[in-house]
């Protein structure tokens, strides 16, 4: 099931206190475990996204650029309400700042391991009454023993790994039998505005275009991708939430305040002026609403998948079904003999 939800930042509301909180510290890191595949793509540049959330997370007024977090955190949270039983121990990857956590409770999580790749980011996560332990692990090489943890979270981070599919089996290792994943990821139509609007004016004014917005994933792939990480009984699913903003340079500078700027290998850093106010035109002319924003679109693609245990349940075997379809026709039919 989709939607769209329409979030106005032209007044932004103040953030939550934050702090570090400590908690159980009865994890054992195994150090080098759980290695990506030497044969995966080298898409993103880890170290200058690394630097980014740094960057971030050392503005005085960074809270301000938190909106999208907040709201997709909020409903993977939702996710997790929606399942029926109460977590010993979770884990929350790139969790940062605790978007996530702040929406759960002890009744649903009992204890939490919080990790991301920034230390600022962990030292401003919000206090929450879930007992939480902050630690700096990178995404793509998880630290954890196998069969650890009941409950692994993600929202919106998994789009800068290099090695997804291997980054997803590594989940699926640190889940207990009878685990749960619940991620979410933005996807392929993710700012299609800037793309479109940028393609045409560096098109226009410099006769060809660069890759200015990262690729992103397509929803199309991630049942694969689930799949064949191990995981069973899968679900995926499509949102859309779109920001209005004044212009195209506050949806610019969101993304940096947001720490989600262009990291691969092969983009272009600068841009000519020209190009700019041209592409800045162009957006508005192409989408621009009738109050004088313009809107800029995030696709999150939500997924949830389960580590197989011998209790789920099962579909049956081939060949097992004592009904066909073909007899369907047969049926009869209440007649009208009864009928006065």
């Amino acid at each position: 099931m989709s939607g769209s939800v329409t979030v106005r930042v032209l007044r932004r509301l103040q953030g939550l206190r934050t702090g570090p909180v400590r908690g159980p510290a009865g994890l054992r890191a195994v150090p080098g475990r759980f290695l990506s595949s030497g044969g995966a793509m080298n898409v993103f540049n880890r170290d200058m996204k690394k630097r980014q959330k740094q960057r971030v997370a050392a503005l005085k007024d960074g809270h301000q650029y938190d909106y999208l977090r907040n709201e997709v955190g909020s409903r993977v949270a939702d996710r997790v309400y929606d399942i029926a039983r109460t977590f010993p121990l979770a884990l929350d990857i790139g969790g940062g700042k605790s978007h996530i956590a702040e929406h759960l409770n002890k009744d649903v999580v009992q204890s939490l391991v919080l990790t991301d790749v920034s230390q600022q980011n962990l030292k401003q996560c919000r206090q929450t009454e879930i007992p939480t332990r902050c630690i700096v692990v990178d995404e793509e090489f998880l630290p954890f023993k196998e069969n650890t943890f009941d409950l692994v979270l993600s929202s919106l981070s998994l789009h800068w790994i290099n090695d997804l599919p291997g980054a997803i089996r590594q989940i699926q290792q640190v889940l207990k039998p009878d685990g749960v994943f619940i991620g979410a990821m933005v996807g392929g139509e993710t700012l299609y505005e800037l793309r479109c609007s940028l393609q045409l004016a560096e098109s226009e004014r410099e006769g060809g275009f660069s890759a200015h917005i990262s690729p992103f994933t397509a929803v199309t792939d991630l049942g694969n991708l689930l799949g064949g990480a191990g995981f069973s009984m899968l679900t995926v699913d499509v949102d859309e939430v779109q920001v209005h903003y004044p212009g195209m340079m506050e949806v610019m500078t969101d993304l940096q305040g947001m720490g989600e700027s262009n990291c691969a290998w092969n983009r272009r850093s600068l841009l000519h002026r020209d190009t700019m106010l041209a592409a800045a035109a162009v957006y508005r002319e192409m989408y621009g609403n009738q109050d004088g924003s313009v809107p800029a679109t995030f696709e999150i693609l939500y997924m949830i998948g389960w580590k197989p245990h011998e209790s789920q349940a099962k579909p049956a075997k081939r060949g097992s079904a004592t009904a066909s379809f073909g007899d369907l026709s047969k049926i009869s039919r209440p007649t009208n003999a009864g009928r006065s």
